[in-house]
């Protein structure tokens, strides 16, 4: 499982673009779960250019909203609906840090894994909190989320340490590995159906380092930023997780 994250990042040209680059170099596999999660504005847009270009990506949302009504600037799961995507991310960093979402926001929206739509959660520590050998303690409680849960198989976790995001710096490839196995662990022993679900790594993953990553046995695939933005790097990072490159 493969996912693109572009964040607040995109154009109609840089799709465009982005599409031309991308099927030049990828190599297509049909077992493969691959994705693209970008801007609210250009989903149509984009699921046109890939349906026009005979490529079968799914295409998702960054984000989704609890409820409808009066909410500025929220969008509901209807409206994903609407957009026929196949899956969203919930719990990034990055809505936690900014936007200030919270534990209790995020198990609300994990109720939508049961209307139809695959849902990624995200989790990770924060430099301080690695520093201070807290990476498990955090991670325990964001997972807090699914205690007694029934999780399906559309269901995923993606591991991102906020301070590996767009800076240069991961992990390595075995610790990754051993806080993947950790995750599963987590999960399987506190959901209501003992689920062991499939868990990526995010975080400055690029076509360097990525072959290192898949590599690991808990390592199910990888949720990408910065490195998603250009067609052609994406696609070479996808063909090494298929064994095609």
């Amino acid at each position: 499982m493969i996912i693109a994250n572009w964040k607040c990042n995109g154009s109609k040209k840089m799709i465009h673009e982005w599409v031309k680059e991308f099927k030049g170099t990828y190599i297509s596999s049909d077992e493969l779960y691959l994705g693209i999660a970008p801007a609210y504005i250009h989903v149509e847009y984009l699921a046109d250019s890939l349906t026009s270009n005979d490529l079968d990506i799914k295409y998702g949302v960054q984000n989704v909203d609890l409820s409808s009504g009066a909410r500025t600037g929220a969008i509901s799961l209807d409206m994903v609906h609407d957009m026929a995507c196949s899956f969203s991310l919930i719990g990034h960093s990055e809505m936690r840090n900014i936007y200030g979402e919270t534990n209790e926001n995020i198990s609300g929206k994990l109720d939508l894994i049961d209307k139809g739509l695959d849902v990624i959660l995200c989790i990770g520590e924060s430099a301080e909190e690695n520093h201070n050998s807290k990476t498990k303690e955090v991670l325990k409680n964001q997972l807090q989320v699914l205690k007694g849960r029934n999780l399906a198989e559309n269901f995923t976790i993606a591991y991102e340490p906020v301070w590996a995001i767009g800076t240069g710096q991961t992990p390595t490839s075995e610790q990754i590995n051993e806080i993947h196995n950790f995750i599963k662990d987590v999960v399987q022993s506190s959901s209501g159906s003992n689920a062991v679900p499939k868990v990526l790594y995010g975080g400055s993953v690029d076509e360097n380092n990525a072959q290192s990553f898949f590599n690991e046995d808990f390592v199910d695939g990888a949720l990408i930023g910065g490195a998603s933005l250009n067609g052609n790097s994406f696609a070479k990072i996808v063909n090494l997780y298929n064994g095609v490159d």
